[in-house]
């Protein structure tokens, strides 16, 4: 059994508890629910595990067959409860069909990635957070034979997880992984709404935009609802350079220092910001377009002790994103980010034809951007775009 499966003791120094006691059930005869209606006689599939969310449709069905059971066994054991008032339903089933109901009362873990170095013991905010990566309820025991249930509530929506546990092998990593999946996919709902909006996605690459970890709040769902209304973007867009200030700036440089493959470039990274301080953006984005593909090439050195081509380059730093964040739908989105490259820093152009602009790298590096495309808005893209790759890597 891993450690993961026991209760994880509290730090030294932080105080960490669960906020009552949980409620002792017995006769819990939960080991599935029917995924499709049948008459009696037919076979049918029935799941023993899943994770959704109250958008999905089978969600208030499933909800309402297990709250009716839950009650009815609380009744029976002299608590008469009403789960609709409660926020987080855990329910550890044993063997014996015993078990713990946890109302509210649980401790409550979400592992994050943050976007600033943090101590112990300090607050972090949702601006600090680039990636959620887990959920997990710390100090409840839950054992490798157990079954688990939860339900809880994120905002105006709701998420449930279920392992009726039929191989006798409950695994806590692989549910706190789910159900930190089905906490961001509630939470981020809105970004994750813009980048499936086929529409409003190509809106925003054209214009250069994606929800970059350093803007991925309330600067890009901005951005997302002028796009998805037609309001043309300036406004916005000059809001954005504005907070842009020395200090933000010096916190996304010190977190790329902070990685060995760019820290190696940090004269040249240094007079790429002094160069967007100054507004000259014609500098920033020669410098920083052309040395991502350095950056990169570091790192996929570092790793496989060998040199490749762009494309293995774009590849491995999307692959190393799916790995750090434990999947494609986290909020670094490394899928749709490998299109937002394809599109915008690494877009092909034809000689030509012209309309080449500053957000390509190859139109840069051959000289075919017109210098009216070399913006400060183009500039900052350019810095989140290595600042994005600076999680991935």
């Amino acid at each position: 059994m891993s450690e993961s499966q026991h209760p994880k003791p509290p730090q030294a120094g932080t105080l960490v508890g669960n906020l009552g006691e949980p409620i002792k059930l017995t006769e819990l005869q939960l080991n599935g629910v029917s995924a499709e209606a049948a008459r009696p006689g037919q076979p049918i599939k029935v799941w023993t595990r899943l994770g959704t969310t109250s958008d999905d449709m089978s969600f208030h069905t499933i909800v309402e067959g297990l709250a009716n059971h839950l009650r009815h066994r609380a009744n029976q054991a002299g608590h008469f409860i009403d789960l609709t008032k409660h926020d987080c339903v855990l329910l550890v089933i044993h063997p014996d069909n015993t078990g713990e109901l946890w109302l509210d009362k649980a401790a409550i873990s979400i592992n994050v990635i943050v976007k600033i170095p943090v101590q112990a013991g300090s607050p972090v905010f949702e601006n600090d957070i680039a990636d959620v990566t887990a959920m997990s309820f710390p100090l409840v025991n839950i054992k490798k034979e157990d079954r688990v249930l939860c339900i809880f509530r994120e905002g105006w929506r709701f998420g449930l997880f279920f392992d009726l546990n039929p191989s006798g092998d409950f695994s806590v990593d692989n549910m706190e992984r789910d159900l930190g999946t089905i906490f961001r996919t509630i939470k981020y709902r809105d970004l994750y709404d813009a980048i499936s909006n086929q529409s409003v996605f190509d809106t925003l690459i054209s214009a250069g935009w994606f929800p970059f970890v350093e803007i991925a709040g309330q600067e890009f769902r901005t951005l997302a609802d002028c796009c998805k209304a037609g309001i043309d973007l300036i406004d916005h867009e000059n809001q954005i350079i504005k907070s842009f200030d020395t200090s933000r700036i010096e916190r996304m440089f010190a977190r790329w220092l902070a990685k060995p493959h760019f820290a190696g470039k940090e004269t040249i990274l240094r007079s790429a910001l002094r160069n967007y301080a100054a507004g000259d953006s014609i500098a920033v984005l020669k410098i920083v377009l052309t040395e991502i593909e350095g950056i990169l090439r570091d790192a996929y050195r570092t790793k496989n002790g060998s040199s490749a081509k762009l494309e293995k380059l774009l590849e491995f730093a999307i692959n190393s994103a799916e790995r750090k964040s434990g999947g494609a739908d986290t909020l670094l989105l490394p899928t749709a980010f490998a299109r937002y490259l394809q599109l915008n820093t690494f877009a092909n152009f034809d000689p030509d034809t012209g309309g080449a602009t500053s957000c390509s790298r190859h139109a840069i590096g051959h000289g075919a951007a017109g210098a009216e495309t070399y913006t400060q808005v183009r500039a900052l893209q350019s810095l989140l775009t290595l600042d994005q790759l600076a999680f991935y890597t």
